[in-house]
């Protein structure tokens, strides 16, 4: 997966002496860096095959599985031995995985090996540096020769007693690092799961870096967050089609595009602390300089210094220079910080998406990622950096209303937990909540559910989205704030009372086959002892009891409370979203199904849950 993203924006339709490719393993491993060596041999062949039949997109594996041979047949002679060429390497680097180590033969084959030995762990290792391709050397050239980009990879060093700052703190060494090396005037990161998807996507970025009239102001272009790997249907809501056509798009028009830390291109200067003024100008080519006189190991050398542990501080590295530090999301709170030094960004959303990454293929790993999410931008309301405060007079009024949709999702989970417990169990007790039918105050809740339901739908179709995953998108709302954001919103005020410490959750991008199998068929996946399972399966379990409770006294000839219709159309409501829930708690047998521990704790807290009495 990391050395198809490196492949695919190694082959940009961009010159090869400006373009140099960074990859920061902060697991620091030997496998990722042979994983590295190999495609550096392999894109000797890779560039000029895609350059020469214009080969979209250009990350190796998402290009062999989404095409067949060519009925030309001189182009399938080569994309057969392309193709052949790159199973050959994934053989030779998955072998080597699955043994555990590496050959002698081929740790001979570059010094670079001779950094790792016995005492070098994920979480305790010096800083490596190594220039893989030299882009500066005539002889670096590709199997037409032609020249090829520079490829470094890096290891930033990382020590037990020294704080690393996970994702920001990484970024910064690049930063750093990058900047030694070439330093170009224009940065892109991507994440190591999202692949170039638009060879010609640095051009269309640097049209608007080079734009004469707003140009010089442009800080950083950010291309909406996609996935190649989207189920049928999307039943965990990873396609952010209305998220990325029309809200971000909007937030666009009041120069407040969120920077999402991946997928972007920055301005090197605005991203370092820059602050901007009327006189600058931003020239693109006064930034870089040449290297041509220092020799491959003074430059390892001297950006071995940069990535050191102890390197930042008494700097503004994590303050007011690169990410900032002490944040679940550091990049949005990075954007926001560089809009109010006085850059302008940019949200571009092409026909043709820029890139493409992996969605979150089961529902607990989905929940954890927009947990992090979530903590991340309510921490930042609570903070010093709450858009009303720190940029107020700085953006737009718009543009901080904008940040705070995302920023205020934590305590929306609330408002949806009464709804899905008060109204049931006042049902059961036959108590009403809700205006009668035939009462004028009806109205108003009417309208407001109507309406924004048929917004949303109108919305959906028009980004390109079925009714089907319209539907799983609510579902995937509720399940998302009744968990993630509710455990996102006591986490925080945990960390902010000090009863915790902030921790980067990973998200896994990898899963096993019967997994896969079940997301391709749009099955929803429950086989983990989550509590955020026990929390959805008690609600789903509370919202039938109420139901089944309501119909049954209808039945047995209590009568109709005219009051209660209201509740039971919200309760029928929520049971026919929690339908594939029940499947997993009653009628599964696969691995996907819900646990029985889960399945006991959640029967008992929702008959618990039912006995509350209420007046």
């Amino acid at each position: 997966m990391v050395i198809s993203t490196v492949l695919s924006v190694m082959s940009y339709n961009y010159p090869p002496d400006k373009l140099s490719v960074y990859v920061s393993d902060d697991g620091g491993s030997e496998f990722t860096f042979y994983a590295l060596l190999e495609a550096s041999r392999f894109s000797k062949h890779w560039i000029p095959f895609c350059k020469k039949f214009r080969v979209e997109p250009r990350s190796p594996a998402a290009y062999f599985a989404q095409n067949s041979k060519p009925e030309d047949t001189t182009a399938a002679k080569q994309w057969l031995h392309s193709k052949k060429l790159y199973e050959d390497m994934t053989c030779r680097i998955e072998s080597a995985i699955e043994k555990g180590s590496i050959s002698k033969d081929a740790r001979d084959q570059h010094k670079g090996f001779s950094e790792w030995n016995s005492e070098v762990t994920k979480q305790n290792h010096q800083s490596i540096v190594q220039i893989l391709i030299d882009g500066r050397n005539p002889d670096a050239v590709d199997d037409d020769g032609h020249q090829l980009p520079t490829l470094v990879y890096l290891a930033r060093e990382k020590r037990p007693h020294f704080p690393h700052n996970f994702k920001a703190g990484s970024m910064n060494s690049l930063i750093r690092v990058s900047a030694e090396i070439s330093n170009a005037p224009i940065s892109l990161n991507v994440d190591c799961d999202m692949y170039s998807n638009n060879s010609d996507a640095v051009k269309e970025a640097l049209c608007f870096f080079m734009d004469k009239e707003r140009g010089h102001t442009v800080s950083y272009v950010q291309h909406p967050q996609s996935c190649d790997n989207i189920a049928k249907d999307d039943i965990y809501a990873n396609s952010y089609s209305v998220i990325n056509k029309i809200e971000l798009a909007g937030m666009d028009g009041c120069d407040g595009a969120l920077y999402c830390g991946t997928g972007c291109f920055h301005r090197r200067e605005s991203l370092c602390g820059l602050e901007f003024s009327k006189n600058y100008r931003g020239e693109l080519n006064s930034m870089g300089h040449t290297t041509k006189d220092r020799s491959v190991h003074e430059l390892e050398q001297g950006s071995k210094v940069l990535a050191d542990c102890s390197y930042e501080k008494g700097t503004l590295w994590g303050k007011e220079m690169g990410l900032v530090y002490g944040c679940l999301v550091e990049d949005i709170i990075t954007g926001l910080k560089i809009q109010c030094r006085g850059w302008k960004p940019v949200y571009y959303n092409p026909e043709r998406l820029a890139f493409l990454g992996v969605a979150p293929n089961t529902l607990d790993i989905a929940l954890v990622q927009h947990k992090r999410w979530c903590e991340g931008m309510f921490h930042i309301f609570l903070s010093e950096y709450c858009p009303f405060i720190y940029a107020h007079g700085k953006i737009k009024l718009g543009a901080q209303m904008g940040y705070c949709v995302y920023l205020l999702w934590a305590p929306n989970s609330f408002a949806l937990l009464y709804y899905l417990i008060i109204p049931s169990i006042c049902l059961l007790r036959g108590i009403p909540l809700f205006p009668e039918v035939s009462s004028l105050w009806l109205l108003p809740f009417a309208y407001v559910y109507a309406a924004r339901n048929a917004c949303s739908i109108a919305e959906a179709l028009a980004c390109g989205d079925t009714l089907k995953a319209w539907w799983n998108f609510q579902r995937m709302w509720l399940f998302r704030r009744t968990t993630s954001y509710f455990f996102a919103f006591i986490d925080t005020f945990a960390r902010q009372l000090g009863f915790s410490e902030t921790a980067f959750s990973i998200t896994a991008k990898v899963v096993d086959d019967d997994v896969l199998e079940r997301y391709e068929k749009g099955t929803m996946e429950f086989g983990t002892l989550s509590v955020m399972f026990t929390i959805i399966a008690t609600l789903a379990l509370l919202n039938l009891f109420g139901l089944s409770g309501a119909v049954l006294k209808i039945i047995s000839g209590y009568g109709f409370i005219e009051g209660l219709t209201l509740q039971i159309g919200l309760c029928l409501v929520m049971v026919m979203i929690n339908l594939p829930v029940y499947q997993a708690l009653f009628l599964r047998n696969d691995n996907g199904r819900i646990p029985s521990s889960v399945m006991l704790k959640s029967l008992f807290l929702a008959s618990l849950a039912c006995l509350i009495p209420v007046y």
